[in-house]
């Protein structure tokens, strides 16, 4: 068939929709499991019939059973018309209309109507931040679709859900268009685990862009993808006072590991955290962020301290503001010097959803990686770290002193590679030093930009330590 001929289309009779819901969209559902939706349009009929009536009714789509029985619409001037209905939670639905009339009770007989189909009610989650956000994996891995999970994809239409999710046929919002073609994402597995654990459909909005600084993302500094984002949000067809997404999901931080740029990430991350829930009503809207991974390459102008500082940052970010949860990447594959690889993604998504599900669904624990919550130097070549949220206990490796995942820095500078590392205890960690490390020292864990990846794990969480720098070693 020859796309570039175009065919006008007949004028339809009865009932014709021409503001509601699109079709595969998930609505969010509010406190009470349920969302509205609000329909209007014109009617037409072919025939004189005496007093015209639209009327719609909700079905489930995998039976056609009624959810909603048919309901009569408001009728306005000039052949219009528009009705609200609450729909519960779950799906997939279908919308159905019909131009029914005194003339013909049986409404199944009714004049046909417009329908919209692959409705479905439950979370929806906005996915913002740079490349890794986008998807870049590039290694074959089985993720296929899922029915109920379901893509507002840059042609601001939604779709089955398929990577790779940022890319840009169609798009109506070029401000976030990837100049290369993106790959594999974390967020698919992720919507899976979620269905499978709440039992209700998944939506997910990609807003993100390759290589985006923190500035692009907070509405104090440029705020271009920002505002693109609330411009994508207002489009989602809410009631103002309802909540529009469940969540943000969040990995940003590479393009802001210069020295000068991530000494001001947190108060900047802070203000963009802010900002959205104020622009979106919802004060308490909750932020899934992932610590940023290795980088392999040489060329940085940041060096490790910049990499360690957006990464800390993002740690105290989980600490500070409430709302704000943050997993662990620095042991995941990599399709290239940057980019989580595909399987990678597949581990990411788990980790994303099992943090979600504990931290804003109350579903299930052992989603918190470990991190520590004192260092104390007990004689003058030793420091003794106790970590929080081990849920088991602590395991690692004893690495060659070059792929140490810990370091002291003295107070004039200096970095100290430890000569023995001993996991005690449930949640303990000795460090012993060839030489006396003096007072006023900090520790550091998995502080380089290209940390090696092999790193202290819960064993029954299997989370990887969160990297943390400058933390304050006592005595």
């Amino acid at each position: 068939m020859d796309r570039t001929v175009i065919l006008d289309k007949p004028k339809n009779i009865g009932a014709i929709i021409g503001n509601g819901p699109d079709e595969w969209q998930i609505l969010q559902r509010q406190a009470d499991g349920s969302a509205k939706i609000h329909l209007s349009g014109t009617w037409t009929s072919g025939e004189p019939l005496a007093v015209l009536l639209v009327k719609a009714r909700i079905v489930l789509e995998d039976t056609g059973e009624t959810i909603v029985p048919w309901s009569p619409a408001e009728m306005g001037n000039d052949q219009a018309w528009k009705v609200s209905m609450t729909i519960p939670e779950g799906g997939l639905y279908r919308i159905e209309t019909c131009l029914s009339s005194e003339e013909q009770p049986a409404v199944e007989w009714s004049t046909r109507g417009d329908m919209i189909h692959h409705i479905g009610v439950g979370d929806v989650f906005v996915i913002a931040g740079q490349s890794n956000a986008a998807g870049y994996g590039k290694d074959p891995v089985s993720d296929p679709p899922e029915i109920g999970i379901h893509l507002l994809a840059n042609d601001l239409r939604w779709h089955l859900a398929t990577h790779p999710f940022n890319e840009s046929t169609g798009t109506a919002h070029p401000v976030n268009r990837e100049n290369a073609n993106p790959g594999h994402s974390p967020w698919l597995a992720f919507a899976k685990r979620l269905r499978r654990n709440t039992g209700v459909p998944v939506g997910l909005i990609q807003t993100s862009l390759g290589g985006s600084p923190l500035s692009a993302w907070n509405p104090e500094e440029e705020g271009s993808l920002y505002r693109n984002m609330l411009e994508v949000l207002d489009t989602l067809h809410m009631d103002s006072s309802d909540r529009r997404i469940r969540g943000v999901l969040w990995y940003q931080g590479c393009s802001d590991a210069s020295e000068e740029a991530s000494g001001t990430y947190l108060e900047r991350f802070s203000s963009f955290v802010s900002h959205l829930r104020a622009d979106l009503g919802d004060p308490d809207l909750p932020f899934l962020t992932v610590q940023i991974g290795r980088y392999v390459a040489n060329e940085n102008p940041g060096g490790d301290i910049g990499w360690a500082t957006v990464r800390e940052a993002q740690r105290q970010a989980a600490r500070i503001l409430s709302g704000v949860v943050v997993i662990p990447a620095l042991d995941l594959p990599l399709s290239d010097a940057i980019h989580i690889s595909s399987a990678g993604n597949m581990v990411l998504g788990e980790r994303a959803a099992k943090a979600v599900l504990g931290a804003f669904f109350g579903s299930g624990d052992g989603y918190l990686a470990p991190e520590p919550m004192a260092a104390v130097r007990t004689m003058g070549n030793t420091v003794k770290i106790c970590f929080d949220y081990v849920s088991e206990r602590l395991y690692g490796y004893e690495l060659s002193p070059e792929l140490s995942p810990f370091l002291v820095e003295q107070a004039g500078g200096t970095l100290l590679t430890p000569r023995s590392i001993a996991y005690s205890e449930k949640n303990e960690v000795t460090l012993v030093f060839d030489g006396d490390i003096g007072p006023g020292c900090h520790l550091h864990g998995a502080y380089r930009k290209n940390a090696y990846p092999v790193l202290p794990i819960d064993v029954s969480s299997r989370l990887p330590m969160l990297s943390f720098c400058g933390f304050q070693i006592e005595g």
